[in-house]
């Protein structure tokens, strides 16, 4: 699911629910390029880019990589395998973050979130570092996160330069913060 779960953003039960979810909301509509995290959580939010003819940017992991678009007319028929770390790297085309065009939408992953946008990543920074990278070059950019209920939390713990999100979404709930 993957095993361990420590170092990880955590898959959950009703991922796919809350994929389907943020599918629903304007953001999502009306954005022609969406960022999003290259963890399994958010598997279905990309394969759902895809699938609506959205070009998809991620990181590659820990962004040894840097930077991978695809444009879903080359995937056509293959979203799946493409919205899967492996497939990305093989359908994809490694790009600069200078060179991206600009997502209308960032959608991370995340361990735990509170109600004031506030988000916990996997400990290493990646997440604030592809946000921070993202908005340096675009200016301000909505970033959601999709989340089991349980993992909004009263608080988590924050310094001045963490990047916070405007959308969370869960299974059951869309909660929106004015930042």
């Amino acid at each position: 699911f993957p095993l361990p779960c420590r170092g990880r953003i955590p898959n959950f039960l009703g991922a796919e629910i809350a994929a389907e979810k943020l599918r629903q909301l304007e953001e999502w509509k009306s954005a022609r390029v969406i960022f999003v995290n290259p963890d399994s959580p958010q598997r279905k939010v990309r394969e759902n880019a895809l699938k609506d003819g959205k070009i998809l940017l991620m990181a590659s992991p820990r962004l040894k990589r840097g930077f991978i678009m695809l444009d879903p007319r080359k995937v056509c028929g293959r979203e799946y395998f493409a919205s899967t770390i492996k497939g990305a790297l093989e359908l994809g085309t490694a790009i600069e973050v200078k060179d991206l065009s600009k997502p209308d939408l960032i959608v991370e992953g995340s361990v735990a979130v509170d109600v004031e946008g506030h988000r916990l990543g996997k400990g290493g920074g990646y997440g604030d570092l592809e946000i921070s990278l993202i908005k340096r070059f675009f200016g301000d950019i909505p970033v959601a996160t999709t989340v089991h209920d349980i993992q909004v939390v009263e608080m988590v713990p924050h310094e001045a330069k963490d990047e916070r999100v405007s959308i969370i979404v869960t299974p059951t709930r869309v909660i929106r913060i004015d930042l």
